[in-house]
C-alpha cells in the first residue's frame, strides 16, 4: 500500500506547491510510482507540472462532489512514474457544496482509497487555508509535511496549523502523523535564515528535516515552463535539494537501504 503525504501550511508563500511538485517529481525520478493530487482551487500544481487548468475537463472536484472514479481523471505527465489528478477553479465552491453531506471530511479519503494501492506515494498539494478541503486532505493522508519559510515570521500561524492537525488526529484520522517540518527559501548569505533554522530546530527538534531548500532562481523559473525543477535543470541547487528530501523521506520510511555516503548529495555550490 502506498503512502499519502499532504503538503500543507495555511500561510501562503512558503513553498508549499513548489514542494509538492518537486518532491513528487523527485520520487518519480527515483522510480517510485507517484501521484500528485492538486487540492488547491488556484491549480498551481496543475499548471506548474505542464497542464492548463482551463483545459481540464475533470478534476479532483468531480472525484469529491460527483464520486467520479479517480482512475478516469488521472493525467500522465512528461516525467516517467509521475501522474497527476488536476484541480480546477470549481474546487473553490466544493466546501459549500459538501457542507451538509454526511462524512463530509472523508470524501477525498474515500475517493483516493480506490487507487491508493496502485502508487508508492500520493502527494497532496493543499490550499493555503484550513478549510474543509484541507481537512479532507489531512483526513486522507498518512502524514503531513509542513513547509516553513526561513524568514522573520516563520513560526507565525504554525501553532494553529498544529492544533488543526491534532483535531484531525483525534476525531477523523488517528493514523495521521507529521512527516516533518521542511525549511524552505534558505539563504546561506543571511544571518536571519540561519537564526530561523536554529529557532525552528530548537522548538521542534527531530520533527525538522535535515534537508534545507535553498533560495534558488531556477525553482522560480521552472513552473513558468510547466516543469518540475528536476526536468527543468537537474543540476541546479533546487533539484539537488528536492532529491535529497526524497531520499530522506525514503530512508525515514525504511523504503530504501543506502550507505551514509549515498544519503546526501554533496552541494559544492549552494547558489547555482
Amino acid at each position: 500500500m502506498g503512502k499519502t503525504i499532504a503538503i500543507t501550511n495555511q500561510k501562503g508563500g512558503v513553498g508549499k506547491t513548489t514542494t509538492a511538485i518537486n518532491l513528487a517529481a523527485s520520487l518519480a525520478v527515483l522510480e517510485y510510482k507517484t501521484l500528485l493530487v492538486d487540492a488547491d482551487p488556484q491549480a498551481n500544481a496543475t499548471s506548474g507540472i505542464g497542464f492548463d487548468p482551463k483545459n481540464v475537463q475533470t478534476s479532483i472536484y468531480e472525484c469529491i462532489i460527483d464520486d467520479i472514479d479517480p482512475k478516469n481523471v488521472i493525467l500522465q505527465t512528461d516525467t516517467p512514474y509521475l501522474s497527476l489528478i488536476p484541480a480546477h477553479i470549481d474546487l473553490v465552491g466544493a466546501e459549500i457544496e459538501i457542507i451538509n453531506r454526511p462524512n463530509r471530511e472523508k470524501m477525498m479519503r474515500r475517493s483516493l482509497s480506490k487507487i491508493k494501492d496502485e502508487y508508492d506515494f500520493i502527494i497532496l498539494d493543499c490550499s493555503p487555508s484550513l478549510g474543509l478541503i484541507t481537512v479532507n486532505a489531512l483526513t486522507a493522508a498518512d502524514s503531513v509535511i509542513i513547509p516553513v519559510q526561513c524568514e522573520y515570521f516563520a513560526l507565525e500561524g504554525l501553532g494553529k496549523l498544529l492544533n488543526t492537525i491534532k483535531i484531525v488526529q483525534s476525531r477523523l484520522n488517528t493514523e495521521l502523523s507529521i512527516e516533518g517540518i521542511l525549511l524552505t527559501m534558505f539563504d546561506v548569505r543571511l544571518n536571519l535564515s540561519k537564526q530561523v533554522v536554529e529557532e525552528v530546530k530548537t522548538h521542534f527538534q527531530q520533527m525538522v528535516f535535515n534537508t534545507l531548500i535553498n533560495r534558488n532562481t531556477k525553482l522560480g523559473e521552472a513552473p513558468s515552463y510547466g516543469s518540475s525543477i528536476i526536468m527543468y535543470d537537474a543540476g541546479s541547487t533546487g533539484a539537488i535539494n528536492y532529491l535529497n528530501l526524497a531520499r530522506e523521506i525514503l530512508q525515514k520510511n525504511n523504503m530504501t537501504i543506502m550507505s551514509e555516503a549515498d544519503k546526501q548529495i554533496d552541494l559544492s555550490d549552494e547558489q547555482n
